[in-house]
């Protein structure tokens, strides 16, 4: 890890780059940040680890856990709770065999987000699938997608 971190410095030396892009591209090439790496970080450009995780988790692209290959986010606006959005998250939770307080899978194949709105109330429920946008989802429709994605490796 730390020679991908240090070819990433290297462009934040050369690019005078922000902190932020630095984030984007550890994210990129790791899939989320680790503890491991803010203290890396921290130490080789002097910067606070605690303004790091400040940084990180202000910002709702940034993650400090690994995520699922299959990216599954539910929104829970007002329109689509009406709609029957926390039926649909409870449903998917159970399909991904996701205990109460998690978001991904063992396995790493899907990470379940439940996010405040997406701005498209006029087809809620919302749900995106891998940055797919699926509106007036229904849990029947849910189950099918995700028995696709399940059956592809």
């Amino acid at each position: 890890m730390e020679k991908k971190l240090e070819k990433i410095l290297k462009n934040y030396v050369k690019d005078e780059c922000n902190i932020i892009s630095t984030l984007q591209d550890v994210q990129e090439i790791l899939g989320y940040i680790p503890e491991e790496a803010i203290n890396f970080l921290s130490k080789k450009l002097d910067i606070p680890a605690s303004r790091l995780f400040g940084i990180i988790t202000f910002y709702s692209q940034f993650h400090l856990k690994p995520r699922g290959e299959n990216i599954i986010t539910i929104c829970r606006g007002t329109a689509c709770h009406v709609n029957g959005s926390e039926r649909l998250i409870n449903r998917l939770l159970i399909e991904l065999e996701i205990p109460p307080g998690g978001d991904t899978t063992d396995d790493l194949r899907f990470t379940a987000e439940k996010v405040n709105c997406v701005g498209t109330c006029s087809m809620a429920p919302v749900v995106i699938i891998n940055k797919r946008v699926h509106g007036e989802m229904t849990t029947d429709k849910l189950i099918k997608e995700i028995k696709i994605l399940k059956g592809k490796r």
